[in-house]
Formats: structure tokens, sequence, C-alpha cells
């Protein structure tokens, strides 16, 4: 197989402060560069001699050229990427799951960045940093309107720095700072536990380097503890993806040897390629094949898959294929919808480019692209419903998304549905709101996994035969059907 588009494979939306998932950098080797277009190349030249000559006061042209490509990269799409010094070396210290940052993890809500959790023992856990509280400014910088990897890069640096935080909490009514002196932190990517002393659980966060070596470590522990399992829950849940072998591995350890798993496509050859449920496909050139102590059972074992809106990438191809090749129960939510792959590129010493240089695709050939994946079982977060699942972004929610090649709900259709889901969301933030003020352990969303887990339940339920109480108000994000 190509090691190129292996190696250098990754895929997630990135929700980890500190920790954008990077691969190892290698230099792909092209035939010849395109011809460039020289009327556009003398326009920017002038242009470029402009700034230099009259802009008001002097610029830094090698700042001049880097900003330009960061533009070009940035007009492609949400995930192409101008990786500068800082940038490159944030990125390639993620796979670890060890990074200097302050330790959280984070989406974003209204704009602004949502503390989703801190991370236990970190810097943001000993300060006083709450799920749900609000990033309005990282140091004197706002938060508001601007990109969560431009938050990300902020709030990393230097062990034993600074960096103040504005949090707004609504359960407190206000803004205030939040002093936090920098660490190395670690991360934990799976965990699992025995359920009702029968069922497994296994919960993936997101796809590191150490994810299938420590997935195979609780697997055996779960197995040592009952070695007559009989279901496991794999709790995919806001897993935003990470590493393109990981997803692979992970497919591969519940399917039967060499089926496919996921397919790639873009212009470049070696873009264009079959991932399959064998070793040669998910480790390394050296190493041996990281499932081979996994429990025999776990191929057969029955198994429910649970996911929500902020499964991406390689969760979702974990998703997909499982669910292609009927081997697992997909629960939850319509997932996010990214089904686009990203390499790295170095450009000298001190950048790099990430770019998305292909499209992926399920075993059945189902592009998830701005759609994701819809589960067998659609399940809400809470008996009650899903209150707050209107906030979370989607793939279709980001400007200059690519679209999905079998077809998308039309821009129409969206523009159609703005004003009811604004209504949505200005109700589902009141909530929220009310939500802050209780105590955590009476929230409505309780903690993956605690006994108050309404998804996890269900998922339960589905194992052992019971009824299972489906969502009474989620509908299909469905595609726009093209005319014949």
């Amino acid at each position: 197989m190509s090691s190129k588009l292996k190696i250098l494979s990754w895929l997630s939306i990135g929700a980890l402060v500190g920790a954008l998932i990077s691969t190892q950098l290698q230099a792909v080797a092209r035939g010849s560069l395109a011809p460039l277009p020289l009327d556009e190349m003398q326009q920017f030249a002038a242009v470029f001699g402009m700034i230099k000559s009259d802009y008001v006061e002097a610029t830094d042209e090698k700042k001049l050229i880097t900003d330009a490509i960061a533009g070009m990269v940035t007009g492609l799409d949400p995930h192409s990427q101008y990786l500068d010094k800082k940038s490159l070396k944030e990125f390639q210290e993620g796979t670890s799951g060890k990074f200097v940052g302050v330790g959280i993890e984070i989406s974003t809500e209204d704009g602004y960045v949502k503390v989703v959790s801190p991370i236990e023992g970190s810097p943001a856990y000993r300060a006083g940093i709450k799920a749900g509280d609000l990033i309005t400014k990282v140091d004197d910088w706002n938060t508001k309107g601007n990109p969560m990897s431009e938050a990300v890069k902020r709030m990393r640096g230097e062990p034993k720095t600074k960096v103040v935080l504005t949090i707004f909490r609504r359960a407190e009514d206000k803004n205030f700072p939040i002093t936090i002196i920098r660490d190395e932190i670690k991360t934990q990517s799976v965990k699992s536990k025995l359920v009702d002393q029968d069922y497994g659980w296994i919960r993936i966060a997101q796809f590191q380097d150490q994810t299938v070596n420590d997935f195979v470590r609780q697997a055996t522990a779960l197995y040592k503890q009952n070695p007559n399992i009989k279901g496991l829950v794999l709790d995919l849940r806001n897993d935003p993806g990470g590493l393109l072998d990981g997803a692979v591995a992970i497919s591969a350890a519940f399917l039967p040897p060499n089926v496919p798993v996921v397919s790639t496509n873009g212009q470049l050859k070696e873009s264009q390629y079959v991932y399959k449920a064998a070793p040669d496909f998910y480790r390394s050139s050296v190493a041996s094949d990281p499932l081979a102590e996994l429990p025999a059972a776990i191929k057969k074992v029955p198994l429910v898959v649970l996911v929500n809106e902020g499964s991406a990438s390689a969760s979702e191809i974990v998703s997909g294929a499982l669910q292609d090749h009927k081997r697992a129960v997909i629960m939850g939510s319509q997932t996010f919808g990214k089904g686009s792959v990203q390499n790295i590129r170095p450009l000298g010493d001190n950048a790099a480019l990430k770019l998305t240089i292909a499209r992926y695709y399920t075993p059945n050939g189902r592009s998830i692209q701005s759609i994701g994946i819809l589960p067998d079982v659609l399940v809400d977060d809470t008996e009650g419903g899903s209150p707050f699942a209107v906030l979370r972004s989607k793939e279709a929610d980001y400007d200059k998304h690519l679209k999905n090649p079998q077809g998308e709900e039309s821009a129409e259709a969206r523009a159609a549905k703005t004003k009811a889901l604004e209504a949505a969301k200005e109700e589902a933030r009141k909530r929220l709101e009310e939500e802050a003020k209780k105590d955590p352990k009476d929230r409505l969303i309780p903690e993956f996994g605690s006994e108050r887990d309404f998804q996890l339940r269900q998922a339960l339920n589905q194992l052992q035969g019971k009824p299972v109480m489906t969502s009474k108000i989620q509908v299909e994000r469905k595609e726009e059907k093209k005319e014949p």
C-alpha cells in the first residue's frame, strides 16, 4: 500500500487545548510544479510592491508573504491550514498525548470558547475552571467570533509561564479573570469499566498515537474481570477524531480480517486507496500487530456504538465501517459530518502546510461529508430530549465546507431553517443557564459512563433485549436529491 497517505493522514475537528492531533512529517514528491498563472502573479507582485512602498508604516516582507500563503489556504476549506513555526511545534507534540498548556477540553458556543471539561489534575482544574465556563478572553485577546484553533495557540506556551483567562460563568452571571500557570499535561484517550457486571463500556475520547495500545489494554482488562462479557458499548460521543491509522485499527478489532474499512479519493494517486482490516493498513513498518493480544471473543461480542453531533472524522470512519458491515448497532444522534482527510507537507524547517487531500468513503461507498453517519437507532441525550444539541456546531455549519459529492441539503433549504433554528438556540441557551446553576449531580446531561447516562442505559437495553426509548424529535439531516 502507499505509505505516504498512511503516514500523513489525520482526521479531526480538534477539541483539546494544546493537543491538536498531528502526524509524522514526510515530503511528498511531485513530478512537477503546476504552471503559474502569469497575469495573476504579476498582479500579486504589484500589490506586494505597493504595500511595501506606500503603506502608512513599514511592513515586514516575510510576514506579508506568509500572510498571503495563510489567506490562500484558509480560502480552501475549514481544515486546511498554514502552520508557522509555533503552530508546527504544537502540531508535532499533539499525538503523544502530552503537551504544555492549561489542560481543558473545549468546544464553541455562540462564538465563544466553551469549556467541556477540565482535565483532572491539570492547571485549569486546580485553578477552578469548570465545565460550562465560557472563555471570553485569553490574556487581552477576545475569543468572540475568532477560530478555536487561535484560542488553542494562545493558551499553549512554555512550562511555568502565565496566561490569564477571562471566564463568564452563567451560575454567577459575571465575568472574572483566572490566572493559570501552564504545565505539561498528560491525557488518557481510552477508558473502560464493567457495567451491570456482564457488559463492558469502552470510551475513546480522541484518536492519538497511543489510542490503539490503550484500547487493547483496556479491553484485555475488561475480559480479565469477566471472561464471559455478554456485550460491549463503544462510546465515541464527542470524539473529534485524530489519526486515520487508529480509526482503521479500532475498526479492525471488531471486523473480520481483510474486509474494507474506509476508502479515500483525491487528485493524488496515493490518495486513491482502500484501507482494510489487516495489520499492514494500521501498524508501523517495524511494529508487530498491536491487536494481536486482544481477546478473541471481541470479534463476535454483541456491540453498540454510541455517537452524537460531536463525533467526527476518525470516529465517523469507525461508526461507518461497523454499520456497513452490520457488526454493530449505531445509536445516538447524527454525527458531525467531516468526511475529508488532511496531511502535512513540510515547507522548509520552520513551516508546513496542512492540506485537505481526499474525501473518504464508508465500505458501501457513502460519503459522510457535511452529512454524517445516521444512527440505526436515534436516541436523545436525556429521557426528555436533547435540549442543548442545537448549540453544537456541525461540518455543514462551517463556511467554505467541502460539498458532499453525492448531494447535500441545499443552501436554500438551510436558509429556510435559520429563523426556527435561531429561536431554538435562544431557548436552549436560556435552559443551559438554568442548568449551570444546579449541582452537577442534578444536571440534565451527566458525565458519560455515569449511572445517570441515559444513552448508555439505552445501549445496555439494546444489548439485553429490553425496550429502547428512541427519540421522538430527531429527524435525519437528508441529502439533497439530485435530478436525473
